[in-house]
């Protein structure tokens, strides 16, 4: 467990891109199989001991220490397997290198939710504090170092000096620990044959577009729908769902699998149709409600019946159409389409405008639900995996902006478990209440967090457990991409991506914006 505790302290205090890369690559040359598999299954969120929940480690060490203690220190350090990991009173500590990161996945896995804790326990009398908070992470599946599953899979490609997109192809065909995969990683196995399985593709990718003005002759324009972007991937036998990430999405969207029988990989956009025909789509508020499930019930899927906006037909049968032209691919999708089921496929269609400016125009005019801007893709443009420059641009719409009060602050995680980073905040309602329309924890600078985290310490009125209550007294300009009606706030609406734009100390917080201004807001 050492060397894994020292794996996660260097990733949590490493900010760099490329550090963190680098720390990963050496933990994958220099440990041995699995405890290296195992990691990385938690490093990519492959790794679900289900025996261990947060609640029983609480009850662990309210046993263990004053409970008022643990409240109080929890509050502080804002994370609770660091709290635990600081407070559990020292046992022998006599790490001898027994309690592999193997023998912790094997012990835990065996487990019923009864034996855990105590098995748990025992383990953590053995390990100073970075190996019980590495411990409890890895028992949490919390790990939260400030990495994504794809980055983890990029340190490992390069501490083999392999593509990571060789590795993205047969990431979905393997289960941990991955033997096979470090095997031919090393030189000591051929590749693994993924050959008949429906596995991932890595996506091609947009830059923004930072032009003036381009030529519509040589770009062809569609709409940036809001929604998240799907790889289907059907072998005739197996259909499967993947997020831009390589995550297998198909258990929250069953339907959608259920409806494709193709032989076939294409890329498209997953929504949730709206109230009303034609195939609209509804905001990504209502697709919301299924992300992140494994399963679904068949209330669900009829409440919100998911669809997908057809982009790209990357491979048909044998035929990788991936080096052709953009317009060659685009016309075997049209011709394609009509084997598929209209209720659940479509196609995005194309945009027509005279001009740049025109196009322009359109975009500034679109306020629709589910769309966020323009995709522009060069005629001739293969399908290439990650961002090509000159090929495809992504041109968002610009984002909308309100004047809001900050009402709660709650510390943030990993390096930012210090300071309060994540902000909750309001509106005046025609009555004069504050109420709550979002929470953004991005957008503001290292010196404005420092100066935003002296503002809640100053300015407490109440405590909630983790969660500070503020004086209602500063402004903040928050930008957001759309605003939709919601059921699961008090002000009846949620924004989408909301972010810090602009501290506002120079503003009353009696002028702050209002529910019924971002009301007409609501696309």
């Amino acid at each position: 467990m050492r060397s894994f505790s020292q794996l996660l302290d260097g990733l949590v205090y490493t900010r760099s891109r490329n550090g963190k890369l680098a720390l990963i690559a050496d933990y994958m040359r220099g440990t041995p199989d699995p405890d290296r598999g195992w990691a990385l299954a938690a490093l990519t969120g492959n790794l679900d001991l289900k025996a261990v929940k947060a609640s029983a480690i609480g009850d662990m060490i309210r046993a263990r220490v004053d409970p008022m203690l643990f409240e109080m220190s929890r509050d502080y350090v804002g994370d609770l397997a660091e709290t635990v990991a600081l407070l559990w009173p020292k046992g022998e500590e006599t790490d001898d290198g027994s309690l592999t990161l193997s023998t912790v996945v094997e012990r835990l896995h065996g487990l019923s939710r009864a034996e855990a804790p105590a098995a748990l326990a025992a383990m953590m009398d053995h390990l100073d504090a970075p190996g019980r908070f590495a411990l409890l992470k890895l028992a949490t599946g919390g790990l939260r170092v400030g990495i994504s599953a794809r980055l983890a899979r990029t340190g490992f490609a390069r501490a083999f000096s392999l593509d990571v997109d060789d590795v993205e192809q047969l990431w979905h065909v393997l289960q941990p620990p991955y033997t096979p995969l470090f095997h031919w990683a090393e030189g000591r196995a051929e590749r693994p044959d993924p050959g008949g399985m429906p596995f991932f593709r890595p996506f091609m990718l947009a830059h923004p577009l930072e032009a003036e003005s381009i030529d519509l002759n040589a770009y062809a324009a569609e709409w940036k729908w809001d929604g998240i972007r799907v790889q289907i991937v059907g072998t005739g036998r197996e259909t499967r769902l993947y997020s831009r990430a390589g995550d297998d999405i198909t258990g929250s969207f069953p339907d959608i699998a259920r409806a494709f029988s193709g032989d076939a990989v294409l890329d498209g956009e997953l929504l949730v149709k709206g109230d009303y025909q034609g195939g609209e789509a509804a905001s990504f508020n209502a697709l919301q409600q299924r992300l992140g499930r494994r399963a679904v019930s068949a209330k669900m899927m009829n409440d919100y019946p998911a669809f997908v906006r057809l982009y790209d037909l990357l491979l048909e049968g044998r035929d990788d159409l991936r080096p052709l032209p953009w317009t060659v691919r685009r016309d075997r999708l049209e011709t394609f389409m009509a084997q598929l089921d209209p209720e659940r496929f479509d196609i995005s269609a194309l945009i027509e405008a005279p001009g740049f400016d025109a196009l322009a125009d359109l975009r500034a005019g679109t306020r629709d639900a589910a769309i966020e801007g323009v995709m522009l893709k060069k005629r001739d443009s293969p399908y290439v995996a990650g961002r090509k420059a000159a090929l495809w641009y992504k041109w968002k719409r610009d984002p909308l902006t309100a004047d809001c009060v900050m009402m709660y602050a709650q510390r943030g995680h990993g390096k930012r478990s210090s300071y309060y980073s994540d902000y909750t905040f309001g509106c005046w309602t025609e009555e004069g209440e504050l109420l709550p329309v979002g929470k953004a924890y991005s957008g503001f600078t290292d010196e404005e967090l420092k100066w935003l985290d002296r503002f809640v310490r100053t300015n407490t009125v109440n405590r909630f457990g983790p969660v500070r209550e503020v004086e209602k007294s500063l402004v903040l300009e928050v930008a957001f991409d759309s605003i939709h009606d919601s059921k699961r706030h008090k002000s009846g609406l949620a924004m989408r991506f909301p972010r810090i734009a602009r501290i506002r100390r120079d503003k009353p917080a009696s002028e702050a914006d209002t529910v019924e201004g971002l009301r007409r807001l609501v696309s």
